[in-house]
Protein backbone atom coordinates (compact mmCIF):
# COMPACT_ATOMS: atom_id res chain seq x y z
CA UNK A 1 0.00 0.00 0.00
CA UNK A 2 1.16 3.57 -1.25
CA UNK A 3 1.16 6.23 1.86
CA UNK A 4 -0.28 9.44 0.27
CA UNK A 5 2.18 12.22 -0.39
CA UNK A 6 2.12 15.21 2.45
CA UNK A 7 5.29 16.54 1.93
CA UNK A 8 7.49 17.08 -1.37
CA UNK A 9 11.31 18.19 -1.92
CA UNK A 10 12.07 19.63 -4.74
CA UNK A 11 15.78 18.53 -5.93
CA UNK A 12 16.10 21.63 -8.22
CA UNK A 13 15.98 24.97 -8.62
CA UNK A 14 14.51 28.22 -10.70
CA UNK A 15 11.54 27.94 -12.57
CA UNK A 16 10.78 24.23 -12.29
CA UNK A 17 11.22 24.55 -8.77
CA UNK A 18 8.71 27.43 -8.36
CA UNK A 19 6.58 25.68 -10.91
CA UNK A 20 6.52 22.49 -8.62
CA UNK A 21 6.18 24.22 -5.35
CA UNK A 22 3.05 25.99 -6.67
CA UNK A 23 1.41 22.92 -7.44
CA UNK A 24 2.04 21.77 -4.64
CA UNK A 25 0.08 24.70 -2.84
CA UNK A 26 -2.89 23.96 -5.27
CA UNK A 27 -2.61 20.68 -4.23
CA UNK A 28 -2.61 21.11 -0.36
CA UNK A 29 0.91 19.62 0.13
CA UNK A 30 3.83 20.97 1.94
CA UNK A 31 7.09 21.72 -0.15
CA UNK A 32 10.75 21.44 0.76
CA UNK A 33 13.44 23.82 -1.44
CA UNK A 34 16.73 23.15 -1.82
CA UNK A 35 19.53 25.80 -2.50
CA UNK A 36 23.32 26.12 -2.81
CA UNK A 37 25.56 28.96 -1.74
CA UNK A 38 24.82 30.91 -5.16
CA UNK A 39 20.60 30.73 -4.89
CA UNK A 40 20.27 31.99 -1.15
CA UNK A 41 18.05 34.86 -2.31
CA UNK A 42 16.69 32.67 -5.28
CA UNK A 43 12.40 32.82 -5.41
CA UNK A 44 12.31 29.34 -5.00
CA UNK A 45 14.02 29.76 -1.71
CA UNK A 46 10.80 32.51 -0.57
CA UNK A 47 8.29 30.35 -1.49
CA UNK A 48 8.32 27.21 -0.33
CA UNK A 49 7.12 25.90 2.86
CA UNK A 50 10.73 25.22 3.98
CA UNK A 51 14.50 25.88 2.51
CA UNK A 52 17.72 24.43 3.13
CA UNK A 53 21.24 24.52 1.99
CA UNK A 54 22.64 22.07 0.67
CA UNK A 55 26.12 23.05 -0.04
CA UNK A 56 28.34 25.13 -2.63
CA UNK A 57 27.52 26.80 -6.08
CA UNK A 58 28.56 24.01 -8.29
CA UNK A 59 25.76 21.79 -9.24
CA UNK A 60 28.52 19.07 -8.02
CA UNK A 61 28.67 20.28 -4.86
CA UNK A 62 24.44 20.98 -3.92
CA UNK A 63 22.23 20.03 -6.82
CA UNK A 64 24.03 16.63 -7.82
CA UNK A 65 24.69 15.54 -4.51
CA UNK A 66 22.56 12.53 -4.13
CA UNK A 67 23.00 11.73 -0.39
CA UNK A 68 23.07 15.33 0.85
CA UNK A 69 19.24 15.71 -0.65
CA UNK A 70 18.24 12.83 0.44
CA UNK A 71 19.57 13.26 4.09
CA UNK A 72 17.24 16.92 4.00
CA UNK A 73 14.38 15.10 2.72
CA UNK A 74 14.48 12.56 5.88
CA UNK A 75 15.25 15.16 7.81
CA UNK A 76 12.84 17.50 6.58
CA UNK A 77 9.97 14.79 7.02
CA UNK A 78 9.28 15.27 3.03
CA UNK A 79 7.71 11.73 1.96
CA UNK A 80 8.77 12.42 -2.10
CA UNK A 81 11.14 13.99 -4.31
CA UNK A 82 10.26 16.01 -7.43
CA UNK A 83 13.31 15.73 -9.89
CA UNK A 84 12.09 18.36 -11.77
CA UNK A 85 14.33 18.52 -15.18
CA UNK A 86 17.85 18.37 -15.13
CA UNK A 87 20.44 17.67 -12.51
CA UNK A 88 18.83 14.48 -11.48
CA UNK A 89 16.21 14.23 -13.29
CA UNK A 90 17.24 11.42 -15.09
CA UNK A 91 19.53 9.81 -12.81
CA UNK A 92 18.46 6.10 -12.25
CA UNK A 93 20.86 5.71 -9.22
CA UNK A 94 18.98 8.73 -7.63
CA UNK A 95 15.78 6.58 -8.19
CA UNK A 96 17.32 3.74 -6.19
CA UNK A 97 18.49 5.79 -3.36
CA UNK A 98 14.93 6.89 -3.11
CA UNK A 99 12.81 4.09 -3.31
CA UNK A 100 15.56 2.45 -0.67
CA UNK A 101 15.19 5.13 1.27
CA UNK A 102 11.60 5.10 1.37
CA UNK A 103 11.01 8.32 -0.31
CA UNK A 104 8.34 8.49 -3.70
CA UNK A 105 10.61 9.46 -6.31
CA UNK A 106 7.87 11.21 -8.58
CA UNK A 107 8.86 9.69 -11.65
CA UNK A 108 9.89 6.62 -13.44
CA UNK A 109 11.84 3.45 -11.36
CA UNK A 110 15.24 3.34 -11.73
CA UNK A 111 15.10 0.20 -13.84
CA UNK A 112 12.78 1.68 -16.77
CA UNK A 113 15.08 5.12 -16.18
CA UNK A 114 18.01 2.78 -17.32
CA UNK A 115 16.86 1.21 -20.29
CA UNK A 116 15.37 4.51 -21.49
CA UNK A 117 18.72 6.46 -21.00
CA UNK A 118 20.78 3.77 -23.29
CA UNK A 119 19.74 4.31 -26.58
CA UNK A 120 20.60 0.85 -27.73
CA UNK A 121 18.64 -1.06 -25.29
CA UNK A 122 15.37 1.03 -25.60
CA UNK A 123 15.92 0.93 -29.71
CA UNK A 124 15.96 -2.53 -29.07
CA UNK A 125 12.88 -2.37 -27.18
CA UNK A 126 11.09 -0.75 -29.92
CA UNK A 127 11.96 -2.71 -32.77
CA UNK A 128 10.64 -5.84 -30.82
CA UNK A 129 7.26 -4.27 -30.90
CA UNK A 130 7.51 -2.59 -33.89
CA UNK A 131 8.02 0.96 -33.10
CA UNK A 132 9.96 2.50 -36.28
CA UNK A 133 13.26 3.43 -35.51
CA UNK A 134 16.35 5.25 -37.64
CA UNK A 135 18.02 2.78 -39.85
CA UNK A 136 21.80 2.20 -38.33
CA UNK A 137 23.62 -0.27 -36.09
CA UNK A 138 21.84 -2.77 -34.08
CA UNK A 139 24.27 -2.35 -31.07
CA UNK A 140 27.33 -0.74 -29.85
CA UNK A 141 29.95 -0.57 -32.75
CA UNK A 142 34.11 -1.54 -31.20
CA UNK A 143 35.57 -1.67 -34.50
CA UNK A 144 35.71 1.08 -36.42
CA UNK A 145 35.48 -1.53 -39.65
CA UNK A 146 32.19 -2.32 -38.98
CA UNK A 147 31.28 1.68 -38.29
CA UNK A 148 32.34 1.66 -42.27
CA UNK A 149 30.35 -1.52 -43.12
CA UNK A 150 27.43 -0.22 -41.34
CA UNK A 151 27.73 3.10 -42.78
CA UNK A 152 28.32 1.49 -46.44
CA UNK A 153 25.47 -0.52 -46.20
CA UNK A 154 22.44 2.72 -45.04
CA UNK A 155 24.38 5.47 -47.29
CA UNK A 156 26.71 8.40 -45.83
CA UNK A 157 26.27 11.12 -44.28
CA UNK A 158 26.00 9.27 -40.88
CA UNK A 159 25.95 10.22 -37.25
CA UNK A 160 28.37 8.43 -35.09
CA UNK A 161 27.01 8.73 -31.65
CA UNK A 162 27.93 8.04 -28.23
CA UNK A 163 25.33 6.13 -25.84
CA UNK A 164 25.20 7.90 -22.85
CA UNK A 165 24.74 11.37 -24.92
CA UNK A 166 21.73 13.38 -24.35
CA UNK A 167 20.93 17.32 -25.48
CA UNK A 168 23.13 17.12 -28.47
CA UNK A 169 25.88 16.14 -26.91
CA UNK A 170 28.08 13.22 -27.97
CA UNK A 171 27.14 13.43 -31.92
CA UNK A 172 29.35 13.89 -34.66
CA UNK A 173 28.44 14.04 -38.52
CA UNK A 174 30.28 12.08 -40.80
CA UNK A 175 30.32 12.12 -45.40
CA UNK A 176 32.97 10.07 -45.93
CA UNK A 177 34.92 7.01 -45.03
CA UNK A 178 37.96 9.42 -44.07
CA UNK A 179 35.92 11.38 -41.89
CA UNK A 180 34.17 8.66 -40.26
CA UNK A 181 37.68 7.19 -39.81
CA UNK A 182 38.78 10.04 -37.42
CA UNK A 183 35.60 10.55 -35.76
CA UNK A 184 35.63 7.27 -34.54
CA UNK A 185 39.34 7.48 -32.96
CA UNK A 186 38.35 10.81 -31.14
CA UNK A 187 34.70 9.73 -30.20
CA UNK A 188 35.80 6.13 -29.03
CA UNK A 189 38.95 7.85 -27.13
CA UNK A 190 36.58 10.30 -25.23
CA UNK A 191 33.69 7.52 -24.39
CA UNK A 192 36.94 5.52 -22.75
CA UNK A 193 37.75 8.81 -20.81
CA UNK A 194 34.48 9.36 -19.62
CA UNK A 195 32.90 6.38 -19.05
CA UNK A 196 35.93 3.09 -19.19
CA UNK A 197 34.69 1.89 -22.89
CA UNK A 198 34.17 2.92 -26.22
CA UNK A 199 30.28 2.75 -26.50
CA UNK A 200 29.15 4.18 -29.98
CA UNK A 201 27.07 3.85 -32.34
CA UNK A 202 25.99 4.32 -36.11
CA UNK A 203 22.55 6.28 -37.25
CA UNK A 204 21.47 7.35 -40.74
CA UNK A 205 21.72 10.98 -41.52
CA UNK A 206 18.57 12.15 -42.15
CA UNK A 207 18.14 15.55 -43.62
CA UNK A 208 15.34 18.63 -43.14
CA UNK A 209 13.88 16.70 -40.51
CA UNK A 210 11.13 18.01 -38.24
CA UNK A 211 11.41 17.29 -34.65
CA UNK A 212 7.99 15.95 -32.97
CA UNK A 213 7.56 14.42 -29.28
CA UNK A 214 4.65 13.03 -27.59
CA UNK A 215 3.63 14.10 -24.08
CA UNK A 216 2.84 10.48 -22.29
CA UNK A 217 1.93 9.03 -19.20
CA UNK A 218 1.74 5.70 -17.61
CA UNK A 219 0.21 4.73 -14.08
CA UNK A 220 1.27 1.99 -12.20
CA UNK A 221 -1.68 -0.12 -12.88
CA UNK A 222 -0.65 -0.18 -16.75
CA UNK A 223 -2.86 2.43 -18.20
CA UNK A 224 -1.40 4.75 -20.56
CA UNK A 225 -2.57 7.99 -22.59
CA UNK A 226 -0.51 10.22 -24.76
CA UNK A 227 -1.82 13.85 -24.32
CA UNK A 228 -0.44 15.04 -28.23
CA UNK A 229 2.62 16.17 -29.92
CA UNK A 230 4.24 19.45 -29.68
CA UNK A 231 7.01 20.09 -32.81
CA UNK A 232 10.16 20.95 -31.53
CA UNK A 233 12.23 21.30 -35.04
CA UNK A 234 13.11 25.34 -34.10
CA UNK A 235 16.78 24.34 -32.12
CA UNK A 236 19.90 25.38 -31.95
CA UNK A 237 23.29 22.83 -31.42
CA UNK A 238 20.21 20.69 -31.43
CA UNK A 239 18.97 22.13 -28.14
CA UNK A 240 15.34 23.46 -28.55
CA UNK A 241 14.93 26.52 -28.56
CA UNK A 242 10.83 26.84 -29.79
CA UNK A 243 8.06 24.15 -29.12
CA UNK A 244 4.33 24.14 -30.17
CA UNK A 245 1.05 22.50 -30.21
CA UNK A 246 -0.19 21.60 -32.34
CA UNK A 247 2.22 20.21 -34.47
CA UNK A 248 1.45 21.97 -38.59
CA UNK A 249 2.20 18.83 -40.53
CA UNK A 250 0.43 16.75 -37.84
CA UNK A 251 -3.59 15.64 -38.93
CA UNK A 252 -6.12 13.58 -36.54
CA UNK A 253 -5.10 10.23 -38.22
CA UNK A 254 -1.48 11.07 -38.09
CA UNK A 255 -1.70 11.83 -34.08
CA UNK A 256 -3.88 8.73 -33.42
CA UNK A 257 -1.47 6.67 -35.38
CA UNK A 258 1.75 7.80 -33.98
CA UNK A 259 -0.10 7.80 -30.74
CA UNK A 260 -0.71 4.48 -30.48
CA UNK A 261 3.06 3.77 -31.04
CA UNK A 262 3.99 5.89 -27.69
CA UNK A 263 1.44 3.68 -26.14
CA UNK A 264 3.46 0.53 -27.34
CA UNK A 265 6.58 2.75 -26.49
CA UNK A 266 5.51 3.28 -22.66
CA UNK A 267 4.54 -0.29 -22.17
CA UNK A 268 7.72 -1.78 -23.83
CA UNK A 269 10.05 -0.03 -21.13
CA UNK A 270 7.67 -0.11 -18.44
CA UNK A 271 7.47 3.34 -18.32
CA UNK A 272 5.48 5.14 -14.99
CA UNK A 273 4.89 8.95 -14.89
CA UNK A 274 5.29 11.37 -17.19
CA UNK A 275 7.83 11.05 -20.12
CA UNK A 276 8.13 12.27 -23.43
CA UNK A 277 8.49 9.83 -26.48
CA UNK A 278 10.78 11.65 -29.38
CA UNK A 279 10.36 11.26 -32.89
CA UNK A 280 12.28 12.27 -36.12
CA UNK A 281 9.35 12.89 -39.22
CA UNK A 282 11.11 13.20 -42.80
CA UNK A 283 9.23 15.12 -45.79
CA UNK A 284 7.50 12.70 -46.45
CA UNK A 285 5.83 11.90 -43.34
CA UNK A 286 7.67 8.74 -42.16
CA UNK A 287 8.40 9.11 -38.71
CA UNK A 288 11.15 7.31 -36.66
CA UNK A 289 11.50 6.93 -32.75
CA UNK A 290 14.63 8.15 -31.44
CA UNK A 291 14.11 8.04 -27.60
CA UNK A 292 12.19 8.58 -24.22
CA UNK A 293 12.91 11.40 -22.13
CA UNK A 294 12.57 9.95 -18.89
CA UNK A 295 11.47 13.53 -16.88
CA UNK A 296 8.89 16.19 -17.03
CA UNK A 297 9.98 18.09 -20.29
CA UNK A 298 10.91 22.22 -20.41
CA UNK A 299 7.76 22.52 -22.52
CA UNK A 300 5.16 21.22 -20.70
CA UNK A 301 3.44 24.23 -19.99
CA UNK A 302 2.45 23.75 -24.02
CA UNK A 303 0.47 20.30 -23.36
CA UNK A 304 -1.22 22.37 -20.31
CA UNK A 305 -2.43 24.96 -22.52
CA UNK A 306 -4.34 23.07 -25.21
CA UNK A 307 -5.54 20.26 -22.75
CA UNK A 308 -6.41 21.88 -19.91
CA UNK A 309 -4.35 19.52 -17.57
CA UNK A 310 -2.15 20.46 -15.12
CA UNK A 311 0.82 17.92 -15.27
CA UNK A 312 2.52 18.12 -12.39
CA UNK A 313 -0.53 17.27 -10.21
CA UNK A 314 -1.05 14.55 -12.54
CA UNK A 315 2.06 13.76 -11.50
CA UNK A 316 1.89 13.36 -7.94
CA UNK A 317 -1.26 11.48 -8.41
CA UNK A 318 0.33 8.77 -10.55
CA UNK A 319 2.99 8.89 -7.69
CA UNK A 320 0.36 8.15 -5.04
CA UNK A 321 -0.40 4.89 -6.83
CA UNK A 322 -3.56 6.58 -8.55
CA UNK A 323 -5.41 5.62 -12.15
CA UNK A 324 -5.17 8.35 -14.62
CA UNK A 325 -8.58 9.38 -14.55
CA UNK A 326 -9.49 10.08 -17.78
CA UNK A 327 -9.44 7.84 -21.01
CA UNK A 328 -7.55 8.67 -24.78
CA UNK A 329 -10.99 9.36 -25.83
CA UNK A 330 -11.52 12.11 -23.20
CA UNK A 331 -8.82 14.00 -24.66
CA UNK A 332 -9.20 16.96 -26.61
CA UNK A 333 -6.62 19.39 -28.14
CA UNK A 334 -7.88 23.18 -28.37
CA UNK A 335 -6.41 25.83 -29.63
CA UNK A 336 -2.78 26.52 -30.52
CA UNK A 337 0.26 27.27 -27.94
CA UNK A 338 3.62 28.27 -28.67
CA UNK A 339 6.46 28.38 -26.37
CA UNK A 340 9.90 30.42 -26.40
CA UNK A 341 12.55 29.49 -24.23
CA UNK A 342 14.08 32.93 -22.73
CA UNK A 343 17.65 32.36 -22.50
CA UNK A 344 20.64 34.30 -21.03
CA UNK A 345 22.96 34.10 -23.99
CA UNK A 346 24.45 36.05 -26.97
CA UNK A 347 23.12 34.99 -30.10
CA UNK A 348 26.27 36.38 -32.17
CA UNK A 349 28.40 34.77 -29.93
CA UNK A 350 27.26 30.92 -30.97
CA UNK A 351 24.93 31.19 -28.33
CA UNK A 352 27.53 31.80 -25.42
CA UNK A 353 25.75 32.16 -21.81
CA UNK A 354 25.03 35.72 -20.61
CA UNK A 355 25.45 36.05 -17.12
CA UNK A 356 25.38 38.62 -14.21
CA UNK A 357 22.75 40.95 -12.08
CA UNK A 358 19.51 42.41 -13.78
CA UNK A 359 18.34 45.47 -12.53
CA UNK A 360 15.17 45.25 -13.70
CA UNK A 361 12.76 43.42 -15.65
CA UNK A 362 9.17 43.53 -16.93
CA UNK A 363 7.71 40.16 -17.27
CA UNK A 364 4.34 40.71 -19.62
CA UNK A 365 1.07 39.33 -19.19
CA UNK A 366 -2.86 39.11 -20.59
CA UNK A 367 -5.07 37.21 -21.94
CA UNK A 368 -3.80 33.81 -22.91
CA UNK A 369 -0.23 35.08 -21.70
CA UNK A 370 1.79 32.56 -19.30
CA UNK A 371 5.47 33.28 -18.09
CA UNK A 372 7.32 30.48 -15.86
CA UNK A 373 10.04 31.73 -14.57
CA UNK A 374 12.66 32.95 -11.87
CA UNK A 375 13.28 36.18 -12.49
CA UNK A 376 12.85 38.98 -10.29
CA UNK A 377 13.90 42.84 -10.19
CA UNK A 378 17.51 42.71 -8.15
CA UNK A 379 18.02 39.21 -8.96
CA UNK A 380 21.64 37.55 -10.37
CA UNK A 381 21.71 34.98 -13.53
CA UNK A 382 24.45 32.48 -12.24
CA UNK A 383 27.00 31.36 -14.47
CA UNK A 384 27.06 27.99 -12.69
CA UNK A 385 23.72 26.87 -14.45
CA UNK A 386 21.52 26.60 -17.24
CA UNK A 387 21.16 29.61 -19.64
CA UNK A 388 17.13 29.37 -18.94
CA UNK A 389 15.55 32.51 -17.63
CA UNK A 390 12.04 32.10 -18.33
CA UNK A 391 9.68 30.33 -20.93
CA UNK A 392 6.96 32.63 -22.16
CA UNK A 393 3.99 30.37 -23.79
CA UNK A 394 1.10 31.91 -25.37
CA UNK A 395 -2.07 30.46 -26.12
CA UNK A 396 -4.78 30.80 -28.98
CA UNK A 397 -8.14 29.59 -30.54
CA UNK A 398 -6.09 29.63 -33.51
CA UNK A 399 -2.10 29.50 -34.59
CA UNK A 400 -2.38 32.99 -35.91
CA UNK A 401 -4.23 34.63 -32.40
CA UNK A 402 -1.10 32.38 -30.80
CA UNK A 403 1.07 34.03 -32.84
CA UNK A 404 0.06 37.37 -32.35
CA UNK A 405 0.14 37.51 -28.70
CA UNK A 406 3.60 35.60 -28.71
CA UNK A 407 5.26 38.84 -31.02
CA UNK A 408 3.42 41.29 -28.28
CA UNK A 409 4.72 39.58 -25.54
CA UNK A 410 8.21 39.36 -26.57
CA UNK A 411 7.62 43.26 -27.21
CA UNK A 412 6.69 43.21 -23.56
CA UNK A 413 9.41 41.68 -22.35
CA UNK A 414 12.11 43.36 -20.98
CA UNK A 415 15.47 41.49 -18.79
CA UNK A 416 17.92 44.55 -18.04
CA UNK A 417 21.79 43.40 -17.64
CA UNK A 418 22.01 40.52 -19.94
CA UNK A 419 21.94 39.56 -23.28
CA UNK A 420 18.36 37.45 -24.51
CA UNK A 421 17.17 35.21 -27.21
CA UNK A 422 14.15 37.59 -27.50
CA UNK A 423 15.19 39.45 -30.38
CA UNK A 424 15.99 36.39 -32.22
CA UNK A 425 12.58 34.99 -31.69
CA UNK A 426 10.94 38.37 -32.86
CA UNK A 427 13.04 37.78 -35.98
CA UNK A 428 11.74 33.68 -36.31
CA UNK A 429 8.00 34.54 -35.59
CA UNK A 430 7.60 37.24 -37.93
CA UNK A 431 9.39 35.01 -41.15
CA UNK A 432 7.04 33.64 -43.53
CA UNK A 433 8.55 30.64 -43.15
CA UNK A 434 7.61 29.96 -39.58
CA UNK A 435 3.77 31.01 -40.44
CA UNK A 436 3.79 28.75 -43.21
CA UNK A 437 4.96 26.00 -41.07
CA UNK A 438 8.30 25.22 -42.95
CA UNK A 439 9.90 23.84 -40.02
CA UNK A 440 13.28 21.53 -39.43
CA UNK A 441 15.84 21.19 -36.91
CA UNK A 442 17.57 23.15 -38.98
CA UNK A 443 16.02 26.07 -39.58
CA UNK A 444 18.36 28.58 -38.40
CA UNK A 445 20.79 27.67 -41.01
CA UNK A 446 18.37 27.28 -44.03
CA UNK A 447 16.95 30.13 -43.67
CA UNK A 448 20.37 32.32 -42.43
CA UNK A 449 18.06 33.64 -39.48
CA UNK A 450 20.67 35.48 -37.84
CA UNK A 451 21.66 37.17 -41.01
CA UNK A 452 18.22 38.28 -41.14
CA UNK A 453 18.03 39.00 -37.35
CA UNK A 454 21.64 41.56 -38.15
CA UNK A 455 19.18 43.44 -40.67
CA UNK A 456 16.20 43.05 -38.45
CA UNK A 457 18.46 44.68 -35.90
CA UNK A 458 20.03 47.88 -37.86
CA UNK A 459 16.38 48.74 -39.20
CA UNK A 460 15.44 48.56 -35.24
CA UNK A 461 18.28 51.00 -34.49
CA UNK A 462 17.72 53.31 -37.44
CA UNK A 463 14.35 53.62 -36.97
CA UNK A 464 14.82 54.68 -33.28
CA UNK A 465 17.02 56.75 -33.74
CA UNK A 466 14.70 58.58 -36.70
CA UNK A 467 11.96 58.32 -34.20
CA UNK A 468 14.04 59.99 -31.49
CA UNK A 469 15.17 62.97 -34.24
CA UNK A 470 11.70 63.62 -35.22
CA UNK A 471 10.49 63.41 -31.69
CA UNK A 472 12.87 65.94 -30.89
CA UNK A 473 12.47 68.25 -33.83
CA UNK A 474 8.32 68.08 -32.75
CA UNK A 475 9.36 68.97 -29.02
CA UNK A 476 11.74 71.91 -30.41
CA UNK A 477 8.84 73.45 -32.70
CA UNK A 478 6.15 72.79 -29.67
CA UNK A 479 8.38 74.73 -27.32
CA UNK A 480 8.55 77.34 -30.14
CA UNK A 481 5.05 77.82 -30.65
CA UNK A 482 4.50 78.01 -26.47
CA UNK A 483 7.48 80.60 -26.06
CA UNK A 484 6.83 82.99 -28.52
CA UNK A 485 8.11 86.54 -28.14
CA UNK A 486 5.07 89.51 -27.41
CA UNK A 487 7.75 92.40 -28.37
CA UNK A 488 5.30 95.18 -27.05
CA UNK A 489 5.18 93.38 -23.48
CA UNK A 490 9.08 92.95 -23.38
CA UNK A 491 9.47 96.62 -24.15
CA UNK A 492 6.66 98.12 -21.52
CA UNK A 493 8.15 95.87 -19.14
CA UNK A 494 11.79 96.91 -19.74
CA UNK A 495 10.56 100.61 -19.55
CA UNK A 496 8.90 99.90 -16.46
CA UNK A 497 12.16 98.49 -14.83
CA UNK A 498 13.77 101.30 -15.88
CA UNK A 499 11.88 103.67 -14.32
CA UNK A 500 11.63 102.03 -10.82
Amino acid sequence: MINMIEKILIANRGEIAIRVIKACKTYGLKSVAVYSDEDVNSRHTKMASEAYHIGQAAPSQSYLNMEKIVEVALSSGADAIHPGYGFLSENADFADLCEKRKLNFIGPSGKSMRLCGDKMLCKDAMVKVKVPTVPGSPGIVEEVEKALDIAHEIGYPVLLKSVFGGGGRGIRLVNNEKELKEAFEIASGESKAAFGKSALFVEKFLPKIRHIEYQLFRDKHGNAVHTFERECSIQRRHQKLIEMSPSPVVDQKTRDEIGQLVIKAANAVDYTNAGTAEFLRLDDGTFYFIEINARLQVEHPVTELVTGLDLVKLQIDIANGKEIPFKQKDLKLKGCAIECRINAEDTFLDFAPSTGPVPDVNIPSGPGVRVDTYLYPGCTVSPYYDSLMAKLITWGETFEESRQRMLLALSDFYIEGVETSIPLYKTILDSNEFIKGDLSTDFLDRFKILDRLRDDMKSEILHNSEAALAAAVIHSEFLKSRVKPRTSHNIRWKSQLDRA
